[in-house]
Order: structure tokens, then C-alpha cells, then sequence
């Protein structure tokens, strides 16, 4: 054998080698099934029309079938297989008619077992950029060959395979961390008992302590308030101003977390109330709410809800509620029940830091969402790389497929409003435009003409 040849097939074992310690470190193989995947390869199927939807991770000798839409298939050879076609291309292969193909020799089952003609097949690569498996969707008829609009979304889908599993790896890496980390108990008094306490919670809310802050929501093409969201902040006589991370876990730990949104709620709706008032076109903004997980677990949530409409005297298009994928998975049976009255009721639902939980996409599905918020994570390594640019924009292209609007959190910079405009998103919100502040100073702002904030250079001097 040729020496330069030799050479050749020491660089792809090397290669091989990588990629192959790429795949272990995700310990994708040895995992259980998860709901996301099967909804990937449903939408892959869904959108392509496609008898056959395959998301395959690859080892030495075998690819192990992680999900399947229209067939069940575990496990195929990789000799001679579409794979292999992948792994050279280093790209998607789009093969029109597979009876006229030479190289498919590996896959003949699936075209006698399933009588699929048309492939088109797009790697699902690790952070690093290597290929670990692919997503393909098969058809019974040959066809011409993809547009490139399809196979971008082909490709966006396989992302969010690869996204799911780095956001796996997050949150192992994130538990670990916190094991290292001494458990935070609060501020302490100067007795070094913890605070604040449980009878705390229960003078603030006595004594109406609690006040909203309001952050704008914006059409990020022409800068219009659309929106705001409703932000709990603890104004204490003698601390000052307590942000929610410092109370909210030990309400929730009290269970006064319940009456405490309860009041956040309603003071939503009279605010809205109260803006409509001043100027019935401040009726097309819609207040949203962010709701706990114990919120969520009641059954007459709805009801609750419906009776702060009528008291308030607001249209139910102009309340949102948020959610977020931990909210709903203690009592999903309650929660599906929850969300569904309050669809009826005509109430925007909202899927809030969307993409940080790796099994979002199997609720999407499931639950009547109106509106995707693409955390802020996300948002703020957007000029980063293109992992993060690619994450966004599938999420962003996800929505835009399943008739979701998408909000866009923690913009503070140029360069993100720019790349997220570019990208298609709607809606946005984040301190480049305004920070969250009282009901006085939205008042104010709402009082722009067509309530259109500022360029962003001037509207980061209005609102600091």
C-alpha cells in the first residue's frame, strides 16, 4: 500500500478515535429514552411528509437507534451505510431515488421492509463540532432534490438534537458544581438566624410589602411596546429592595407562595385595569404573569383567574401567564387539565426560559402554548460562536413551524438585537431597551408616541 495512503488511514483512525471519545463523553448510548427526541423525529417526519423518521447515534460498528417515527427500528449496521455517506460529506446527504444508488448497499433492508425510496440524511454533531449520529427522514416516493429552505430545517432540527444533549451536559455539570457549593440559607440577622422567615413573608404580604416592577416587551422591528412582563420585588421598610431570588424559594418552601401570587396576580390585572383606563389603545398590551409551580397544581386555578377578569374588568387577551418546564412536571395529568381551561378562557400561555430544560420540546406537543421565550442564557452568548447562534435560531424556526410566537430575554447589547432581528425574532426584551421598573415610570413610557421606545443608544440614557 501506497505510502500517502497509509498516511491517509492513520489521519482517519485518529479521527475515528475522536470522534468516538466525543460520542462517550455524552453518554447518549447508555441513556434512557426521552420525550424530545420523539417529538425531533415526529416533526421531521411531520413536515417532510415522511413515512420514516430515524435519529441514530453511531459507534464502531453499529447505529444505535435513538428515536424512530413510522417504524420501529432499534439498531442497523454502519458498513455501508447512509452514515458512512454522512461522515465523508461532513454534511446532509440527499439521495432522490435510493433503487439507483451504488453505494446504498448497508440500508437494503429498509427499502424492502419499508418500501422507502427518497433519503435525506444531516449529522448531529457534539459542541466540538464532531459528528456523532444523524437525523434522516425516509419516503416512499422518489423526489426531486430538497430546497435549500428544507434542508436548513432539516439541519435545525438535527441541532436541537445536539443542543439537548449540551444541555444534558449542563446540567450534570451544573448538579456537580452545586454539590461543591455551600447551600446558600439566606441572609442572616444579627442573631445569624436564617432570613428571611417564614412569619417575614407573612408581615410583607400583611402589611403590602410586595410591589410589582413591569419590563417591557417590544416588537424589536419598530421598538412598539407590546407588552410587559409583571416582576415581584420586596420593598422592605428597613432592607431596601429585595429581588425574588432572596424570598421566592423560602415562600415556596413555606407554601406562602400561594398567597403571594395570588396577590401578584391580581395586582397584574387592576394595573391593567388602571392603564386602560388613562387610554383604551394601552388595551392591546398583554401583562404577563409568572406563575409557581404550586400555582400550576391547583385545580380551580382557572376559575381563580377567571373571576380577576370580571372583577377587574380586563379582556383576557390582555393577561399572560408564564410558565416554566419545572412548573409543570410534578402533576402533569393537573397541569395539561389547568393550562387547558384557561386556553378556553383566551389567556396567553407562555413557555418561559425555554430551552434550558432538555425535555421542553416533548410539552410542546402536549400543552396549549401561545408564546416561546428563548432564555437569556442564550441570548447573551449569542456572539459567542455559532453553537449558541444555532440554538437560537432552531428555536426561533421551531416556533415559526409549530405557530408560536417567539420573545427573545435579556438583550442588552447591539449586536444582539441585530443578530436576533436578523434572524426572523419578533418580539424581544432586555436592558438595551429598558429595565424592569415601577407602574409610575411604565405609565410614563407608555406615553411615547405609538408608545415607540427610542433608538437603543438612547433608550439604554432613558431607562439607567
Amino acid at each position: 500500500m501506497p505510502q500517502a495512503e497509509l498516511e491517509a488511514k492513520r489521519i482517519d483512525r485518529r479521527r475515528e478515535a475522536v470522534r468516538l471519545a466525543a460520542l462517550t463523553s455524552t453518554g447518549i448510548l447508555d441513556t434512557a429514552p426521552e420525550p424530545s427526541y420523539d417529538v425531533i423525529t415526529r416533526l421531521a417526519a411531520e413536515y417532510f411528509h415522511a413515512e420514516v423518521a430515524l435519529l441514530g447515534f453511531v459507534d464502531e460498528t453499529r447505529i444505535w437507534i435513538k428515536s424512530h417515527w413510522g417504524e420501529d427500528v432499534r439498531e442497523l449496521p454502519r458498513a455501508n451505510s447512509i452514515f458512512e455517506m454522512v461522515l465523508d460529506e461532513d454534511g446532509p446527504v440527499v439521495i432522490p431515488d435510493l433503487s439507483q444508488h451504488p453505494r446504498f448497499q448497508g440500508h437494503r433492508l429498509l427499502i424492502r421492509r419499508f418500501q422507502v425510496a427518497f433519503f435525506a440524511g444531516v449529522p448531529v454533531r457534539s459542541g466540538s463540532g464532531r459528528i456523532l449520529g444523524m437525523l434522516t427522514i425516509f419516503r416512499r416516493e422518489p423526489r426531486g432534490a430538497m430546497e435549500p429552505d428544507e434542508l436548513r430545517m432539516l439541519e435545525n432540527l438535527a441541532g436541537m438534537v445536539a443542543n439537548q444533549i449540551e444541555l444534558h451536559r449542563l446540567r450534570k455539570s451544573f448538579a456537580k458544581q452545586s454539590l461543591r457549593r455551600p447551600r446558600a440559607t439566606g441572609a442572616s440577622t444579627r442573631t445569624g438566624r436564617a432570613w428571611p422567615r417564614r412569619v417575614d413573608l407573612r408581615r410583607a404580604l400583611d402589611e403590602r410589602q410586595f410591589v410589582l416592577y413591569y419590563q417591557p416587551e417590544i416588537d424589536l422591528t419598530t421598538r412598539r411596546i407590546v407588552g410587559l412582563e409583571a416582576l415581584i420585588r420586596w420593598a422592605h421598610p428597613e432592607r431596601g429592595l429585595i429581588p425574588p431570588m432572596d424570598f421566592i424559594p423560602i415562600a415556596e418552601e413555606s407554601g406562602l407562595i400561594l398567597p403571594i401570587g395570588d396577590w401578584g396576580l391580581a395586582e397584574a390585572c387592576n394595573q391593567i385595569q388602571s392603564w386602560s383606563n388613562e387610554d383604551p389603545r394601552h388595551g392591546s398590551l398583554r401583562v404577563c404573569v409568572n406563575l409557581s409551580a404550586r400555582q400550576f397544581s391547583r385545580e380551580g386555578l382557572a376559575d381563580h383567574v377567571e373571576s380577576l377578569l370580571v372583577q377587574s374588568g380586563i379582556s383576557s387577551r390582555q393577561l399572560g401567564l408564564e410558565m416554566t418546564e419545572s412548573s409543570l412536571i410534578p402533576n402533569m395529568g393537573t397541569a395539561l387539565e389547568v393550562l387547558s381551561s384557561l386556553r378556553k378562557l383566551g389567556v396567553s400561555l407562555l413557555m418561559d426560559d425555554f430551552g434550558t430544560g432538555y425535555s421542553s420540546l416533548s410539552y410542546l406537543h402536549s400543552f396549549p402554548i401561545d408564546v416561546l421565550k428563548i432564555d437569556r442564557s442564550f441570548v447573551g452568548r449569542l456572539t459567542e460562536g455559532e453553537q449558541p447562534l444555532q440554538i437560537v435560531r432552531t428555536i426561533i424556526e421551531l416556533a415559526r413551524v409549530l405557530g408560536m410566537d417567539v420573545v427573545a430575554e435579556g438583550i442588552e447589547t447591539r449586536e444582539q438585537y441585530r443578530l436576533l432581528r436578523q434572524m426572523g425574532c419578533r418580539f424581544g426584551q432586555g436592558f438595551l431597551f429598558a429595565r424592569p421598573m415601577t407602574a409610575e415610570a411604565v405609565t410614563k413610557l407608555l406615553r411615547l408616541p405609538g408608545r415607540v421606545l427610542p433608538d437603543p443608544e438612547a433608550c439604554e440614557l432613558l431607562c439607567n
